[in-house]
């Protein structure tokens, strides 16, 4: 994977229930529009990866920015991964208001100049890139597969990437705000 990016399984969502466990991980992104699905296609061949794309999915939709919602295969022996645009306007923009000022608030606990600068960045983000996935349906190939797209959001659209049960990753694919544990105040 490009940046080696640790994507490990994370605790269920509080409206999850047991058999609906899954991985999430996003990308706050600066960019008024999230590129069209056709760049991140071809970039993911570009790195290897070959891309299942849904059978019902036509070549106009690939080159739509104003998309909302895809699922992707690794494998056809895996379940897709399911990649949501949420934005600061249109579909989903209470969804991209809600994980926003959730982490906004989360990053008040940390006393920090990194948590200071991620927080910052969210503030400016326009659209939120979220990945979800299965973790009992995952191989390593799905793993650096989602990475390989959380890369391509984190580059091509000016955004900061955020793992569920790790934290938030520099453009360099370090750790700089650690959400493993409680916040340093709880």
């Amino acid at each position: 994977m490009g940046k080696q990016l640790p994507i490990l399984p994370a605790t269920a969502q509080p409206a999850e229930t047991a058999a609906e466990k899954f991985i999430y991980s996003r990308v706050f992104c600066h960019k008024e529009n999230p590129s069209p699905l056709r760049l991140m296609i071809d970039f993911l061949k570009s790195r290897g990866q070959l891309p299942i794309l849904p059978p019902d999915m036509n070549d106009e939709a690939l080159d739509e920015w104003a998309w909302a919602h895809v699922a992707l295969q690794y494998s056809r022996a895996r379940k897709p991964i399911q990649v949501f645009c949420f934005r600061d306007r249109g579909t989903y923009q209470e969804a991209f208001e809600q994980e926003k000022g959730q982490f906004l608030e989360a990053l008040t606990s940390y006393d920090d100049v990194e948590a200071s600068l991620v927080a910052d960045t969210l503030k400016k983000a326009r659209f939120i890139l979220l990945t979800r996935h299965d973790p009992a349906d995952i191989t390593e190939e799905g793993y650096d597969f989602n990475g390989w797209i959380l890369e391509f959001y984190q580059e091509n659209c000016d955004g900061i990437v955020q793992i569920d049960g790790q934290g938030f990753y520099s453009p360099k694919g370090t750790l700089i705000v650690d959400m493993s544990a409680p916040s340093p105040e709880e």
